[in-house]
């Protein structure tokens, strides 16, 4: 993982500009090796010393209800098209293990090629690839680099903690 050396740690907005630039370097993009089973992913270098990656979506896949704890990101897709589900509520961030959510919580974005968004710390959200016979390739920047993933199942308005990953759970 890369670490920080000098500066300032970059913020959302900056995260979202480098994943601008980077989705537009189309030999980059198309450099991604695409499976039709599974999501792919190459490792980039992010600004100041963040975690970015490039990720490849099959038709129909996404990633389940998740946050990325500390971090502050951004995403921007590529190419074809993501939808982004996401919860327009800071949660508490630890101490449950079930909370019932309000209505008007839900937020839908979709998102098309150049399109994307950044967030703050604790974001709740899924993103899917809906599209039933095309990829979709998108770029992701996360700092500090993700200390942990908790992941989540909903039903209707109930949202239960599942699991926290850590990095020692993505190799």
């Amino acid at each position: 993982m890369p670490t920080r050396t000098s500066g300032p740690a970059p913020t959302a907005a900056e995260l979202l500009d480098f994943v601008r630039r980077t989705a537009e370097d189309t030999a980059l993009v198309a450099s991604l090796p695409l499976d039709p089973e599974g999501r792919t992913w190459i490792r980039l270098d992010g600004p100041g010393g963040s975690e970015a990656w490039l990720i490849g979506w099959p038709p129909g896949t996404g990633t389940g209800w998740h946050d990325h704890a500390e971090s502050v990101g951004a995403f921007l897709t590529a190419a074809g098209t993501l939808r982004e589900h996401s919860l327009a509520a800071r949660l508490p961030t630890d101490g449950w293990k079930t909370l019932e959510l309000t209505e008007d919580i839900d937020r839908t974005r979709e998102l098309r090629p150049g399109r994307g968004r950044a967030f703050g710390r604790h974001h709740v959200h899924e993103v899917l690839n809906e599209s039933p016979t095309e990829h979709a390739v998108s770029v992701h920047a996360y700092y500090p680099p993700l200390p942990r993933i908790r992941r989540y199942s909903r039903t209707g308005a109930v949202l239960r903690l599942e699991q926290t990953e850590g990095p020692e759970d993505w190799h």
